[in-house]
């Protein structure tokens, strides 16, 4: 089975440590929030200037003055704070966050990392994620394993332009958890009812298979559908 994009989103969220400072992206990534461990301090950043955001606003206590980078109405928790953004890229770029979470178009096996232009097409441009790629210490995507033309996206190399290169150091997608190694791309869950063999047909570079690769922990409701051939 695979995963769904709450299912994903779900998955990253166990792996965050107490303490971590985290810049989530758009798509997936900003689906977090809501499956952070609530026995876990964990501070997320928004580079419109914020530095703990809490949940999205319900419906009608929308504050104008608090956008995200998504362009979501979010809100604060306590002891957050606010402040220019200036600061804000001056935290990215001085190696102050611990994780950022971003969504790609293309990841290659060494880490480097597509996900603002393709060739030919109109896709929105790059953002934050440049200085995200350089100067968080740990880079994850989050995304589906394939296009919806079922094209893989994890690649020997990537044919999309560079974001960063070698930036990448973990991939979670709706088939599997992938960890970026110098010795290459290295297998460490899968989805469930899901093999290895399985999870390779659909990538486009070869896979080593963790010792203790094992099945995604993820509840019964974030599982989708059958995967197909």
């Amino acid at each position: 089975m695979t995963l769904t994009r709450e299912g994903i989103a779900y998955r990253v969220a166990r792996d965050f440590v107490e303490g971590s400072y985290i810049n989530l992206g758009v798509g997936i990534p900003s689906l977090i929030p809501a499956y952070l461990p609530p026995d876990r301090e964990i501070f997320i950043h928004n580079e419109n200037g914020v530095l703990g955001v809490g949940p999205l606003a319900a419906p009608g206590a929308e504050d104008p003055d608090l956008v995200s980078a998504n362009k979501e109405y979010i809100t604060l928790l306590p002891g957050a704070s606010v402040f220019d953004h200036a600061i804000s890229f001056s935290m990215i770029r001085g190696g102050h966050l611990t994780h950022a979470v971003m969504g790609a178009m293309e990841v290659a096996a060494n880490g480097d990392m597509a996900n603002w232009r393709v060739p030919g097409q109109k896709v929105p441009g790059v953002g934050g994620a440049m200085d995200l790629a350089f100067g968080v210490q740990n880079v994850w995507i989050a995304m589906t394993h394939v296009t919806n033309k079922g094209e893989p996206k994890i690649l020997t190399k990537c044919n999309c332009p560079l974001t960063a290169p070698r930036c990448v150091r973990r991939i979670y997608t709706d088939l599997a958890v992938i960890d970026v190694t110098s010795e290459g791309l290295m297998l460490c869950e899968v989805a469930r009812g899901l093999d290895a063999a399985a999870v390779q047909a659909k990538t486009g570079a070869p896979l080593r298979v963790a010792n203790d690769c094992r099945e995604m922990d993820v509840p019964a409701a974030f599982k989708g559908v059958p995967l197909s051939n």
